[in-house]
């Protein structure tokens, strides 16, 4: 059996979890889940997604991934673009991928992010 993804961290600066809440539970609609109690002094949050989790941690002298990212596959890539905008954040359409409809936006911490569906065949 070939390995599953479990899980995926990004990290943000001290001090930002409601931020994090705000952006990955209330304007994208991730659900939070409990961290370990051995684990909560770290800070950061933990999210769920459908066959795994999206970390956030926190992280000193914090840097944003501008290149790295996850890639959310979402049922209307167009409808969380104008959730997305809808909230202030900029998206960014990038080079075709066949068989997907795509952009990309940033959480506010400056992590690249990109949401895409499937586009039925021609």
């Amino acid at each position: 059996m070939p390995p599953r993804l479990h899980h995926v961290q990004l990290s943000a600066p001290p001090g930002s979890e409601e931020r994090a809440r705000a952006f990955y539970g209330g304007i994208l609609g991730l659900e939070e889940v409990a961290k370990p109690a051995h684990l909560r002094a770290r800070g950061g949050i933990w999210l769920a997604l459908a066959d795994g989790q999206l970390h956030i941690g926190i992280e000193e002298g914090f840097r944003p991934s501008r290149r790295s990212h996850p890639a959310f596959e979402v049922e209307e890539v167009d409808a969380v673009r104008a959730r997305l905008e809808a909230h202030g954040v900029t998206t960014v359409d990038d080079e075709p991928l066949p068989g997907w409809k795509r952009f990309y936006a940033s959480d506010p911490f400056g992590n690249r992010l990109e949401f895409l569906s499937r586009r039925p065949p021609a």
